[in-house]
C-alpha cells in the first residue's frame, strides 16, 4: 500500500534480503505473507479496521507481529486458546522481536482461573476434600511448586490435567476473589500479571479474557484496554460465538457448590460462626443436587419455558432460591468478621439475583410469546411458506418461545451435564455491543483467521461483528490464499453411491466407502463426525480394521493426539472439537474424512432462537445463518489436512448433498483449489504416485 510507511517497512522486513531472511535460518520468503503484513501495517497506521482471511501456510502470525512491533504502539494480541497463547508468547514473539532487533516489553496475561491463588490454596490445606490418595499427592505437588514459581501460571505444572478438580480449589474467580482485602494481596499472581501487562508494549491474551473485560466481567484487564492503540484478533472466527457467552449471564452447579463449601471453610477463621453457617450451607449443596435430579426428565438442552413445564423442576428451583436466600441471611451478620464471609455473602446475593432473573425473564417471555402466537395464528400459511423457502436444513422442529422480545433480545436456556447444570441467558446478536466497544477504543482492529469468508465474501462475519462493508467508512477486507501447491499436494474425493445423510444406514454405507481410502493410505487418517452418536457407531464398525483406532472420549484430547502421532498409521475418530486447533504435520495425517456437512445441531436452543429471530426480521435463516456457519466449520475441518509445503493428503467429503443440492457449490467454492475426483482408483494412484495429483483431472 503506497503511502503507508509502516506497511512498507513490514513488507521489507519479510522480503528477500530483509531482517528475517538475514536473522532466521530456514526462513522462506512468502509474497502473500508480505501482502498481509503490509495491509496490517496500514490498518495500524491509520487506526483502521481490517478483515483478513489468510489461508493455511501464509504465516499470518509473523505477518501481524512484525507491524505490531515496528509500530511501537501498545498492542493487544488475542488468540483462540491458552495453548495458542503460550505458543505465540513463548515461541513466535521472541523470534520476531530478535529478528527485528526491537526492545519492546512484552507480557502474557491470562484469566484469573489460570493463576494460583495463595488464599484459596491455604483454605484448601485444611480441608479433607480429596477424593483419592493421588489427588492429595497432586495437591502437595502444587503446594511445593507454589514456593518456587515466579509467575504462578498453572500451565507450568505439566502433570496437572486441564479438568482437574483441584483447579477450582487453588484458583479464584471474579466472584470469590477478596481483592484488596485478601491477606495475600501483596503476593497475588493475578495482580502481578496485570502490572506486567500494564507496563508492556505487546500483551498476549486470549479471547475469553478479552471478551470478559469488554463485557465488564471483572477479570481485571479493564485498566489496560483503554491504553491500547491496536487490537489484533487471531482465530477471529471464534469471536462472535464466544461474545454471546460473555455478554450474557450464567448460573451453574459448580460455583453454587463451591460457595457452600467456601462458607464452611471460612468458619475455621471464626469458629463461633459454624453454628449459624453449617445448616444453610449444607442445605444449598442439597438443593443443587436435588435440582439436578429433578431435571433428569428433561432433554439435555432446552429453553427456560421447557423447564417450566416440569413441576418437579420448578419446585427444585424454588428450593434453590430459598437456600441461597437463607445462606445470605446467615452470612450477612458475619460479613464484618472476615473478608471471606463478606465475599461469600456477596456471592450468595449475586447468585440469588441471577436465578431470579433467569426465572422471571423466562416467565415474561413465555407470556409475550403466547400473545404473539395468538396473533400469528390468523395467518398460519405464511409462516409455513417462509419455512419452506428457508431451505431443507431450516425445516426441522421450530424453537419453542423462550426468549426475551426486547432490543437486547436473548434466549433463556439450560444445559445438563452428567452431574451438573447450567442456566444461561444468551444474547442472540452481539454486533451492537462489539461495535460500541470497538468505537470507544478508537484503536486499530485487525481480525484474521484461516476461515472468515464464505464463497470469497466477508458479509456474514462482518455482520456478526457489527461492521458495515457498505457503510461510509467500511473496513478493508483481504483474502490471502494459501501458498500451497494444491494441484500437487492434495486431492478431494467425493465418493459415489452414498444415501441421504438422514437415512438410518448412512453410517454403514460411509464406513464401506472409506475403508478403501484407509487401505490406500495405510490409515493415517482423521474421520470427523457431525455427532457423537455417529462417531460411536463408526467406531464399532471400524474396530476390526488393521489400523490402531483412537476414539474421542476414550482419552483426553492431548493424549489421543500424542498416541495418534506416535502410531504412524492410526485412524482417529473425532467430533466438532477436532475440526480446529489441531495441528498434525507430516505423514502421520494423510487423510481427513468429513462425514456430513456440519450444520449446527437442531437441539441448540440459542441457534434455533437465532434462526427464529432472523425469520421474524424478514431474513432467510438457511441462507443468512445456517449455510455460512456450516461453510466456515467445513473449512476448519478441511484445514487439518495440509499444514506445510511438504504435506500431502486426501480430503474425503462424504455428504452427497455437496453435488445433489444447489447450495453444495457454496461449500466447494469456499475450499482451496483441490483437484476433485469421484473415483477410488484416483485415491489409490495419489498415494502411489511420485508426483501426486499432477495427472489427475477433475472427474
Amino acid at each position: 500500500m503506497p503511502g503507508s510507511r509502516l506497511g512498507e517497512a513490514s513488507r521489507t522486513a519479510l522480503a528477500d534480503g530483509g531482517a528475517f531472511a538475514r536473522e532466521l535460518p530456514g526462513f522462506v520468503v512468502r509474497p502473500m505473507q508480505q501482502d498481509l503484513a503490509e495491509a496490517i501495517g496500514e490498518a495500524i497506521e491509520t487506526r483502521g479496521t481490517l478483515l483478513a482471511e489468510a489461508g493455511t501456510g501464509t504465516g499470518k502470525t509473523f505477518a501481524y507481529l512484525v507491524p505490531a512491533l515496528l509500530s511501537g504502539s501498545k498492542t493487544i494480541v488475542s488468540t483462540g486458546t491458552r495453548a495458542l497463547q503460550d505458543q505465540l508468547y513463548h515461541r513466535d514473539l521472541p523470534r520476531v522481536r530478535d529478528a527485528l532487533g526491537v526492545g519492546l516489553k512484552t507480557a502474557l496475561l491470562k484469566g484469573r482461573a489460570n493463576y494460583l491463588c495463595h488464599y484459596r490454596m491455604r483454605q484448601a490445606q485444611g480441608e479433607p476434600r480429596f477424593a483419592s490418595r493421588e489427588m492429595a499427592a497432586q495437591f502437595q505437588r502444587i503446594v511445593a511448586w507454589s514456593g518456587r514459581t515466579r509467575m504462578g501460571d498453572l500451565a507450568e505444572l505439566d502433570a496437572l490435567p486441564e479438568d482437574s478438580p483441584l483447579l477450582p480449589m487453588v484458583t479464584s474467580t471474579a466472584e470469590n476473589c477478596l481483592g484488596g482485602e485478601c491477606p495475600f494481596f501483596a503476593d497475588c499472581f493475578v495482580v502481578q500479571a496485570r502490572q506486567r501487562a500494564q507496563a508492556a508494549d505487546i500483551v498476549v491474551v486470549n479471547h475469553h479474557l478479552l471478551l470478559a473485560d469488554l463485557a465488564l466481567k471483572q477479570e481485571g484487564f479493564g485498566e489496560i484496554l483503554p491504553g491500547a492503540q491496536t487490537f489484533v484478533v487471531d482465530e477471529a472466527h471464534q469471536l462472535p460465538e464466544l461474545a454471546a457467552q460473555f455478554f450474557g449471564e450464567t448460573l451453574s452447579a459448580r460455583p453454587l457448590v463451591e460457595l457452600a463449601r467456601d462458607a464452611l471453610a471460612e468458619c475455621r477463621q471464626v469458629p463461633s460462626a459454624l453454628a449459624a453457617v453449617q445448616a444453610p450451607a449444607r442445605a444449598l449443596e442439597q438443593a443443587v443436587r436435588a435440582l439436578r435430579a429433578a431435571m433428569d426428565e428433561l432433554p439435555v438442552r432446552g429453553t427456560r419455558r421447557r423447564a417450566a413445564e416440569l413441576a418437579a423442576a420448578e419446585d427444585a428451583f424454588d428450593a434453590l432460591a430459598q437456600a441461597l436466600h437463607d445462606l445470605h441471611a446467615a452470612l450477612q451478620p458475619l460479613a464484618a468478621a472476615s473478608p471471606g464471609f463478606d465475599g461469600c455473602a456477596a456471592r450468595a446475593l449475586e447468585f440469588e439475583g441471577r436465578l431470579q432473573r433467569w426465572r422471571d425473564d423466562g416467565a415474561a417471555a413465555g407470556a409475550e410469546a403466547e400473545d404473539e402466537s395468538a396473533a400469528d395464528s390468523a395467518a398460519p400459511g405464511a409462516e409455513a411458506e417462509g419455512r419452506a423457502a428457508a431451505g431443507p436444513a431450516a425445516q426441522g422442529p421450530q424453537p419453542e418461545p423462550g426468549q426475551k422480545r426486547r432490543g437486547d433480545e436473548s434466549v433463556l436456556w439450560y444445559e445438563l451435564s452428567a452431574r451438573g447444570f447450567r442456566l444461561s441467558r444468551t444474547p442472540l446478536d452481539v454486533a451492537g455491543p462489539l461495535a460500541r466497544h470497538r468505537a470507544r477504543s478508537q484503536a486499530a482492529w485487525v481480525f484474521t483467521s484461516a476461515t472468515l469468508a464464505v464463497g470469497g465474501r466477508f458479509e456474514h462475519f462482518a455482520g456478526k461483528l457489527g461492521l458495515n462493508l457498505r457503510g461510509e467508512h467500511p473496513p478493508r477486507t483481504l483474502l490471502v490464499p494459501s501458498p500451497f501447491d494444491w494441484q500437487r499436494q492434495a486431492l478431494c474425493y467425493l465418493p459415489r453411491g452414498l444415501p441421504d445423510p438422514m437415512m438410518r444406514h448412512y453410517n454403514e454405507s460411509l464406513v464401506e466407502k472409506i475403508r478403501p481410502v484407509l487401505e490406500a493410505s495405510s490409515g493415517r487418517a482423521f474421520v470427523l463426525f457431525a455427532s457423537h452418536r455417529a462417531l460411536r457407531e463408526a467406531a464399532e464398525l471400524l474396530r476390526d480394521g488393521p489400523w490402531p483406532l483412537f476414539v474421542q472420549g476414550e482419552a483426553p484430547r492431548p493424549v489421543l493426539l500424542e498416541r495418534f502421532r506416535a502410531s504412524g498409521n492410526g485412524v482417529l475418530l473425532g467430533a466438532a472439537s477436532f475440526r480446529e486447533g489441531v495441528d498434525v504435520a507430516g505423514e502421520a495425517l494423510s487423510v481427513v474424512v468429513i462425514d456430513k456437512l456440519p450444520f449446527a445441531a437442531p437441539d441448540d436452543p440459542v441457534f434455533e432462537a437465532r434462526l427464529d429471530a432472523i425469520r421474524r426480521g424478514g431474513g432467510n435463516p438457511f441462507r443468512d445463518e445456517q449455510l455460512p456457519q456450516a461453510v466456515i466449520a467445513l473449512k476448519q475441518g478441511a484445514g487439518r489436512l495440509i499444514r506445510n509445503e511438504n504435506d500431502r493428503g486426501v480430503l474425503v467429503l462424504c455428504d452427497p448433498r455437496l453435488l445433489a443440492k444447489s447450495y453444495g457449490s457454496v461449500f466447494l467454492n469456499s475450499l482451496p483449489p483441490l483437484p476433485k475426483t469421484r473415483r477410488i482408483e484416483d485415491v489409490a494412484a495419489f498415494f502411489q504416485a511420485a508426483d501426486p495429483g499432477a495427472a489427475i483431472p477433475d472427474s
